[in-house]
């Protein structure tokens, strides 16, 4: 069962997914790695793409398990690892992440959006 709550956090999640592309279209790696502006915009953003992911996991288990292929568990470990690293963050597995791991989690957003 859907609620507003629930839809609420993907929503979320997809504006934060969201800003994170207009933070970071055009750059490449070292680009992104040599700007701490944009990456302090772009952790911002992973935390709460993991706090959200948090509350969907343990608030709406049901949808967790009937959605399986959208990375809930490693979106808070992610919001966790940056989130407490202070000045250790990997920057590679920030990049790696908005390049690879964003859109897929985008896809499995909107597409879950589209059962009832």
């Amino acid at each position: 069962m859907r609620t507003q709550r629930l839809d609420g956090y993907i929503e979320h999640i997809l504006t934060a997914i969201g800003r994170i592309g207009a933070y970071t279209h055009g750059l490449d790696h070292g680009l992104f790695v040599a700007d701490g502006l944009i990456q302090d915009a772009v952790i911002r953003n992973l935390e709460i793409i993991g706090e959200a992911s948090h509350r969907i996991a343990t608030r709406f288990p049901d949808f967790a398990a009937l959605h399986p292929e959208i990375p809930l568990g490693p979106a808070y470990q992610m919001r966790n690892a940056v989130a407490h690293g202070y000045f250790e963050v990997d920057l590679d597995i920030v990049w790696q992440t908005i390049v690879k791991d964003l859109p897929s989690l985008a896809h499995a957003l909107e597409n879950s959006m589209k059962s009832p």
